[in-house]
């Protein structure tokens, strides 16, 4: 069961147009490579866990491949089907889930995504057992790609916005930094949701002891949301251009995935049990 307060959070609809504009459109962008460059070919079957209104699964359907969708919000869920029938190429299928049990057969799909469920999920023993999910129903060598939100980020995205310091904040940085708890219990959508926050060895920790084998971990946007003017850098095609490529490059190396915004994993299943 998805906590009241994450369903709340979701329910206010503004994550199907989250990362279709100004600097968050990075995040899009980034994964999108990756994915380009990490999946197998099409038609190769893809199971979206947590794929929201469908920003990655719809055009991976349009790519070619056979995309079905799991989201535990039903407004994500209707929003998906409504834009799956409006597109050129349909999902081949969307439905309500949770990424802890999941509905779909063992070994049945080429390819896991993860890119929102284990953020929202606080207990490690939670993320475990989905990423376990995620092993069971992947083909033997499949791929799973799993998402997590860096813990050193929000901070420095804090101190770039020029907000004064609130009562306390310093004393609830500590306490942040320690154990990678967020929660925003005024329910201000503004604040985000009940989410935890990982170091890089945390990420790659918990996809081994699912185990899965690690073949990437990479920072994903980086930082660069906090360089001034960034929106409008990404609205030229030459910096966009420059912006990404200077990503790629420093997408794995260790002193810098930490401060990225987020990172990836790109884990393999076991060829043979």
């Amino acid at each position: 069961m998805v906590d009241s307060e994450i369903l709340e959070y979701y329910e206010h609809g503004l994550e199907r147009d989250r990362l279709t504009a100004g600097a968050r459109r990075i995040e899009f962008l980034r994964m999108w490579d990756l994915l380009e460059r990490h999946l197998p070919p099409a038609p190769a079957r893809v199971l979206d866990v947590g794929g929201g209104a469908g920003v990655y699964a719809l055009p991976l359907a349009a790519a070619g491949y056979e995309v079905h969708l799991v989201d535990p919000v039903p407004l994500h869920v209707e929003q998906a089907i409504t834009a799956s029938r409006a597109a050129s190429a349909r999902l081949a299928s969307i439905t309500v889930g949770d990424a802890r049990a999941l509905e779909a057969a063992e070994a049945s799909v080429d390819v896991v995504l993860l890119l929102g469920p284990l953020y929202h999920l606080t207990d490690k023993s939670d993320r475990i057992t989905a990423l376990r999910e995620a092993r069971r129903v992947v083909r033997p060598g499949g791929l799973v790609v799993a998402k997590a939100l860096s813990r050193f980020y929000p901070i420095f995205e804090n101190l770039a916005g020029g907000r004064p310091p609130d009562p306390g904040e310093i004393e609830d940085t500590v306490r942040f930094l320690a154990d990678g708890q967020y929660r925003n219990p005024g329910g201000d959508p503004a604040g985000f949701t009940t989410s935890y926050f990982h170091r890089p060895e945390e990420l790659t920790g918990e996809i081994q002891e699912a185990g899965l084998g690690l073949r990437v971990l990479v920072g994903a946007s980086g930082n660069v949301k906090l360089l001034p003017g960034f929106a409008q850098r990404l609205e030229d095609a030459g910096q966009r251009d420059h912006v990404l490529s200077v990503l790629r490059l420093t997408e794995t190396e260790p002193s810098i995935i930490g401060m990225s915004q987020n990172f990836v994993a790109v884990a393999q299943a076991p060829a043979g049990e």
